[in-house]
Parts: C-alpha cells; sequence; structure tokens
C-alpha cells in the first residue's frame, strides 16, 4: 500500500523562511519514495512523503518538532491511505 505523512507547521511571526529552510534541510532515513514541501501564506510549512508500506500503522521516519523559536504552535501530523 502507498501510506502518506503529512507535516504542517505555523511559523512564528517572520520567521518564515527559516522554518522552509529548516524542514528542507531535514532528511529522513530510509528516504521515502517520494517527498514535496510546500508554502502557504500566514507561514505555513507543509511537507508530504509517501511511503511504500505494509499497512496504515506501519513505522516510518516522520520529521522531528522544530526548535520552538520557530513555531508559533505544535506540529500537525495525518496520515492518508492511497485508495
Amino acid at each position: 500500500m502507498t501510506l502518506a505523512l503529512m507535516w504542517e507547521a505555523r511559523a512564528t511571526e517572520g520567521r518564515g523562511d527559516a522554518l522552509l529552510a529548516w524542514a528542507k534541510s531535514k532528511t529522513l532515513d530510509p528516504a521515502p519514495a517520494r517527498r514535496e514541501t510546500f508554502r502557504a501564506p500566514g507561514d505555513r510549512v507543509l511537507v508530504i512523503t509517501w511511503w511504500d508500506a505494509e499497512d496504515f500503522d506501519a513505522k516510518v521516519p516522520e520529521l522531528p518538532e522544530p526548535d520552538e523559536t520557530l513555531t508559533s504552535r505544535p506540529v500537525h501530523r495525518w496520515r492518508f491511505e492511497a485508495v
């Protein structure tokens, strides 16, 4: 199955570029089958990774929490199964 992980964070005011750079610099081991990074108004950063997994609860690497100085709230995380 294909498992997609979504990681979304909102930067503290004026730190959107720093949060984006931080997210882009983080590597995952092993690497996902696919990875895309997005930005949105309000200094939000979204990273989606795609994994070949055996089930929905498969253990795969996830991006960590950024330093508290970069984010204005806890990171939001979601899992999706391709259908």
